[in-house]
């Protein structure tokens, strides 16, 4: 009977412990009561923090800010062909150099900035039994200071030259078939001097548009000798023309007032593959619109290796006061360009 009584008492403290657990497991709302947490008889003592001064040496750096960037490339391009006396395919033995330079000088500083570019071209040819011939020749300079009027407008000032380095020829025949060279340019004959004020717009940093308001444009003619022309076949008989380049005969320069516009556009294309291009466009303010000036000037220079590389470059001119024809010339080179810094 006691062991009876054992295990009733044994299954009734194990039901009622089971009963316990179910009860603590069931989730309890507790929002809305006003549950006081007792503070914990636990003393706690905290300390006073002490802070200690660290002495910072100053470091002074040495150090300059250059606000100038600067770029100079040099190029280089040879050709030259060369047949024997006795060769059937036919040919003519000949030799060109070409070379140009380009320096182009940066500065910037705050909302003020400065441009100054220098082109220089020359080149030559020869072929056997032909007078020597150019192939390229210029001399451009330009600079332009601007202020930042706004994110993507500033008004700027500029002035820019340019003309060539030798004179210049045409050529007709004789009656025995020999070159006949008339001198018909050479250097500041002609020469122009630009000056112009405006404003431009640049909404990144590979195009621009220049809005010149007030330009002003000096055409140089100071050798007489281009208003003369011979005849190849009578040397004696001279030509007179009573105008060169716009300017009259027995003056040294014109004067032009105008409207102006210059874009710029200067960016790599492809990889190693650079695209510059410059319009300009004159319109004289005496003169009819038929008058306009319109010059185009596009190269594309390839990067082969470290020095050498591949350009094409183009030439679009339209001027009465030169010719009432669009004038053109082209040029591929194959040669090696230098450029500072690296």
């Amino acid at each position: 009977m006691k062991s009876f009584y054992a295990c009733l008492l044994f299954v009734f403290v194990g039901s009622t412990i089971l009963h316990a657990q179910e009860i603590d497991t069931i989730p309890i709302n507790t929002k809305g009561l006003d549950i006081k947490l007792k503070r914990s008889p636990l003393p706690s003592r905290m300390g006073n923090l002490q802070f200690k001064p660290v002495v910072i040496s100053p470091m002074v750096v040495d150090a300059k800010v250059n606000y100038w960037k600067t770029r100079t490339s040099v190029g280089i391009n040879v050709n030259q062909a060369t047949f024997s006396n006795n060769w059937k395919g036919g040919g003519v033995n000949s030799i060109a150099v070409g070379g140009v330079v380009n320096y182009k000088a940066e500065y910037s500083k705050e909302n003020y900035s400065y441009v100054s570019e220098l082109i220089l071209e020359y080149g030559k040819v020869k072929n056997k039994d032909q007078l020597q011939k150019k192939t390229r020749d210029r001399i451009f300079w330009d600079n332009k200071a601007a202020i930042q009027l706004s994110k993507n407008w500033y008004f700027f000032g500029s002035v820019n030259f340019e003309s060539q380095f030798d004179s210049g020829f045409s050529y007709t025949r004789t009656k025995e078939g020999n070159e006949f060279p008339n001198l018909i340019s050479k250097f500041m004959s002609p020469g122009y001097l630009t000056e112009s004020f405006g404003f431009e717009y640049k909404p990144n940093k590979y195009f621009s548009t220049r809005i010149g308001t007030g330009s002003a444009r000096q055409t140089f003619v100071l050798d007489t000798a281009i208003y003369l022309a011979k005849d190849a076949n009578e040397p004696s008989k001279i030509s007179k023309s009573q105008t060169k380049y716009g300017v009259d005969f027995g003056k040294k320069f014109k004067n032009e007032l105008a409207f102006q516009i210059v874009s710029n556009f200067e960016k790599e294309v492809f990889t190693n593959t650079l695209l510059k291009a410059r319009y300009q466009m004159f319109i004289p303010y005496d003169r009819a619109l038929v008058n306009i000036d319109h010059r185009l000037d596009v190269s594309i220079t390839s990067k082969l290796n470290r020095l050498m590389n591949v350009s094409l470059t183009g030439v679009g001119l339209f001027d009465r006061d030169t010719d009432p024809k669009i004038q053109g010339n082209q040029t591929l080179a194959l040669g090696v360009m230098f450029v500072f810094p690296r």
